[in-house]
């Protein structure tokens, strides 16, 4: 960033609730033509909730906001655009069924509705702003035929053909390998050299020590502090974030662990990409299960719970063979699974959370198919003491329950069934900092009482955190198993993008 470099947009003291729960607190940022400033913070720290004020989304309550040195005064989506913000979401906002020179004109294009196209200049116009940013896509490419990095390629030209001069980038990196991660960085490198400032969101440290001038934390609402990227180490930076030493945020105390609760014996499933799956998970012990997107970690748990059965292979519960080819044959044996995408499979956000909690043992609070309410009311309550849920009742909709309450009634159901084994798919994504801990805390709480758990994350530091064993997989299989000992950040990356590693 040069030295003097002009300030392209300030945001000060910006406060907004959203229904009586305060997501930011008087948050403060600015960003200087041709810098990259990074903004981090855990879920739940105000951060998407900032953008969408930038972009005009959503409106302040308090604070202010000038672009240029202009203060604006109602920022609204045309506004916003009209001012040089661009944004590049990690699910981008194409037309699918458009070419991509047509997604392009869509956002470049002005003037009457009714007019001739000049396609040979429409296309050539998206061949010039893809060569500019190195891109070799045809511009006559349907956009549903694109991957997810190439539909990032085709934003970020949208944002260089509109002349942005902030551009936002919403966690940019999620689904890309290293190679397209490298070309994102040679982009913003040529963004920076067009003064163009760049606002980076992202949850992977390594990344924003290597593309960032400067790192504005936030941290429940508030800005914690600014610093220039040579001023601060990663351990700085995670206390920054989380408001206290990394060991208290995970309480993984070592379990002796038991009898396996589940091994895996080289399981193949072609339909769903896995091949030649090992594993084993003990009793009292948390496998935690790394690999970056794509990599079969969710196909491997969907198939052991038998919603997509097995073409090779074996399973075995407590010892004893599995023939999953249903979800009802993993539950007999003892297995329980809470996944990823809670609001769709892990809890009914319309039922109460009784009625939640007893959806996967509904033998246990019916007679003859009748199901005893107050039985099912009693049994929830025991829940809600035992994993501190906070509610109204137990009669409130699960709808309402803020997203780390929603998390530990998807538990409380599995735990019902009184499991031998639960799978958690990514247990902490999307809730706060202090829920976050609170099902870090339960985790250990289970393993403690001889529960296998396996837990598959995307969060690096909560898998070192949290695991006594670390599976990795690429493309479908495990690549090796890391004790705790031998588990590094560097370790468990190089597993996970190198197809030729060897632990």
């Amino acid at each position: 960033m040069p030295a003097a470099a002009p300030l392209l947009l300030e945001a000060t003291g910006i406060a907004k609730s959203f229904a009586g729960v305060q997501a930011l607190k008087g948050v403060s940022f600015d960003l200087h033509a041709g810098e990259v400033h990074a903004i981090v913070g855990e879920n739940g720290a105000g951060k998407s909730t900032l953008i969408k004020i930038l972009t005009g989304a959503e409106r302040p309550d308090t604070g202010s906001i000038t672009i240029a040195g202009q203060p604006v005064d109602h920022m609204d989506p045309a506004t916003s655009r009209a001012l040089g913000i661009a944004v590049v979401y990690q699910q981008p906002s194409l037309f699918p069924h458009l070419t991509i020179a047509e997604n392009i004109a869509m956002a470049l294009e002005r003037g009457a509705i009714w007019r001739r196209v000049d396609w040979r200049r429409r296309n050539s116009q998206a061949a010039g702003l893809l060569a500019r940013i190195g891109s070799p896509l045809d511009p006559e490419r349907p956009v549903d035929t694109l991957s997810m990095p190439e539909q990032q390629i085709v934003e970020i030209a949208k944002a260089i053909g509109a002349e942005a001069r902030v551009v936002i980038m919403d966690e940019p990196t999620a689904s890309l390998t290293d190679r397209e991660v490298e070309n994102l960085y040679r982009v913003i490198a040529l963004l920076r050299s067009h003064s163009v400032g760049v606002i980076y969101i992202s949850h992977r440290l390594e990344e924003i020590f290597a593309v960032s001038d400067r790192i504005t934390v936030l941290r429940d609402g508030h800005t914690v502090g600014t610093r220039a990227v040579g001023d601060v180490d990663r351990g700085e930076l995670i206390r920054l974030m989380v408001g206290r030493e990394l060991s208290t945020v995970f309480p993984k105390a070592a379990v002796k662990p038991g009898e396996p609760a589940l091994e895996v014996r080289n399981l193949s499933n072609e339909a769903a990409g896995l091949r030649d799956v090992s594993l084993m998970v003990a009793r009292g012990e948390i496998l935690g299960l790394a690999g970056l997107v794509g990599s079969g970690r969710t196909q491997l748990a969907e198939t052991v719970f038998g919603l997509t059965p097995a073409d090779g292979g074996e399973i075995l519960v407590g010892g004893r063979p599995l023939r999953a080819t249903s979800p009802r044959d993993a539950i007999r044996a003892g297995i329980a699974y809470v996944p990823e995408d809670r609001r769709q499979h892990g809890v009914v956000l319309d039922m109460s959370v009784a009625a939640n909690t007893s959806l996967a043992s509904l033998g246990a609070v019916s007679r003859r198919g009748i199901i005893d309410r107050a039985a099912e009311r009693g049994k929830a309550q025991e829940y809600v003491d035992r994993l501190r849920i906070k509610t109204s009742s137990v009669l409130a909709e699960v709808g309402t329950l803020s997203g780390g309450n929603q998390q530990k009634v998807a538990l409380a159901r599995w735990l019902s069934t009184n499991p031998s084994l639960i799978i958690l798919d990514e247990p902490t994504q999307g809730v706060d900092v202090g829920s976050k801990a609170e099902i870090h805390g339960l985790m250990q709480m289970l393993a403690e009482r001889g529960l296998g758990i396996l837990m598959i994350s995307s969060d690096l530091p909560e898998i070192l955190g949290m695991s006594d064993r670390i599976a990795v997989m690429h493309k479908g299989t495990i690549r090796g198993v890391l004790t705790r000992a031998e588990a590094t950040q560097p370790a468990i990356m190089s597993l996970a993008l190198d197809p030729d590693s060897h632990h």
